[in-house]
């Protein structure tokens, strides 16, 4: 036989044994466990083990409790977790503009459209209940829902929630501002003559009303929708009530904020 072809049978019976052991099914068959499939390995017949305690997923390790939570040792706090500059008021109008005015409405009194609607009143931040609430109750109640009111955590970062806390307390203190609480120098003026300047109406400026009835009005029978007259009309009625003094000098009432 020659030497070629002695080569040739040597290379060749390498490289079926080189193929048949890439043909081994060691790690097609190797022991493992599927996950959300029992096993009879573990004690508890779970194939999933239980994570180790204290476990945090990267990126979600939230060591400021009380920035995420609202709470310092289990309690509400009447304090920011972070200076409540300017622009934090800012982005917290927005933000409240945005998400909290359908059911509080601009000025925070409780009485936003889909109150008019029918839907369960809000609450109205210048109570003297919402009043003594601490600064981090109405983070806690955003982050978790409260009564009527879904949490808003899917909807608001932690700090979009801390931003409209300010806002509202600013809100509170607009609405019973006192003339001595402006600093020295700057200039007070009448919310009627602000209103006329911006082109509104006196009234503008006037109390704003609190609904006390919100019943929607029933939607018609087919007789009714055909003329017949309706054997109990539902309308809905509103009571208008004497608002608190926003910001203003004594015996002048507030409005709505009116900035474009």
């Amino acid at each position: 036989m020659s030497q070629i072809r002695k080569t040739a049978l040597s290379l060749g019976a390498f490289a079926a044994v080189a193929l048949l052991a890439g043909c081994r099914q060691d790690m097609h068959n190797e022991p493992k466990f599927i996950p959300q499939r029992g096993t009879d390995f573990f004690a508890d017949g779970r194939s999933v083990r239980p994570q180790v305690d204290h476990t945090v997923a990267r990126g979600q390790l939230d060591q400021n409790e009380y920035f995420y939570t609202g709470l310092l040792n289990g309690k509400e706090q009447d304090a920011m977790p972070f200076p409540a500059t300017m622009t934090v008021l800012e982005h917290g109008q927005e933000r409240y503009n945005i998400y909290c005015t359908p059911c509080h409405s601009r000025v925070g009194n409780g009485d936003g459209m889909i109150v008019h609607r029918g839907y369960k009143p809000a609450g109205n931040y210048h109570d003297s209940k919402r009043l003594s609430e601490p600064l981090s109750h109405y983070f806690y109640v955003m982050t978790n829902g409260y009564g009527a009111m879904p949490d808003y955590s899917e909807e608001l970062t932690p700090a979009d929630r801390w931003s409209i806390a300010a806002y509202i307390r600013a809100l509170q203190l607009s609405q019973n501002a006192k003339e001595s609480d402006v600093p020295t120098g700057e200039k007070v003026q009448n919310l009627t003559d602000i209103a006329e300047q911006q082109g509104l109406p006196a009234s503008f400026a006037g109390p704003w009303p609190i609904a006390q009835n919100t019943n929607v009005q029933a939607l018609p029978t087919v007789g009714e929708a055909a003329g017949a007259p309706a054997e109990n009309p539902k309308t809905p009625t509103l009571t208008p009530q004497p608002a608190t003094a926003a910001g203003a000098k004594k015996g002048e009432t507030t409005a709505p904020e009116t900035k474009k």
